[in-house]
């Protein structure tokens, strides 16, 4: 009984390690991707497969979206009046919705704000929002920092560690079971030969 739940304590923690390690992973892979499309390519919203993240940085969308929420945009040919979108100006990105729509010009405005922004272009926008998801902003604008990258690194290395860690412990155990089943049998068959 006792070795039975030994060995499901070991898989729950092997399987709780895979996917932290996975976990982490990703969040050093999506944090590479970000940094060469910021860095090297000047995109400040990179959107792989036409989709991306913004973290709420102003409260300008209160109401309908707050502070350190993450929004899910996805790239569109077209965007209409209502669709709440990401843009480009100044070299900020912006989250406001579509109030008026002009041929190719569109003028939005924040939900909380009193007085609309200046028209923006249609190629300025990066995508409309699809969904949102409150609080988690603050998680990710925190891994996205040299100390969050490092933690994460750091937490991959240390789980990894454990987990060979464990793999080895598992390994001594059963070669120490085996030593002592070959001893039982070698035992055994010395007494069978002092019967004869």
């Amino acid at each position: 009984m006792k070795c039975g739940s030994r060995k499901k304590r070991r898989g729950t923690w092997s399987c709780f390690c895979g996917i932290l390690i996975l976990t982490g992973s990703l969040i050093l892979g999506i944090n590479s991707y970000l940094w060469i499309g910021r860095q090297l390519a000047g995109n400040r919203l990179p959107m792989p497969f036409g989709y991306g993240t913004a973290v709420i940085l102003s409260g300008s969308m209160e109401g309908t979206l707050s502070v350190n929420d993450l929004a899910v945009v996805h790239r569109q040919k077209e965007y209409e009046v209502g669709d709440i979108v990401v843009y480009e100006a100044d070299g900020d990105l912006i989250i406001h919705r579509v109030i008026e729509k002009e041929g190719e010009k569109l003028v939005t405005k924040g939900d909380a704000n009193n007085a609309p922004d200046a028209p923006i272009r249609l190629s300025d926008v990066k995508g409309k929002m699809i969904g949102h998801i409150p609080g988690v902003g603050g998680v990710v604008r925190r891994l996205k920092t040299p100390a969050g990258v490092f933690a994460s690194l750091a937490v991959v290395v240390l789980l990894l560690e454990v987990s060979y860690w464990k793999e080895g412990s598992k390994e001594d155990e059963e070669q120490e079971k085996l030593r002592e089943e070959i001893c039982r049998l070698k035992s055994a068959l010395h007494e069978s030969d002092g019967e004869m």
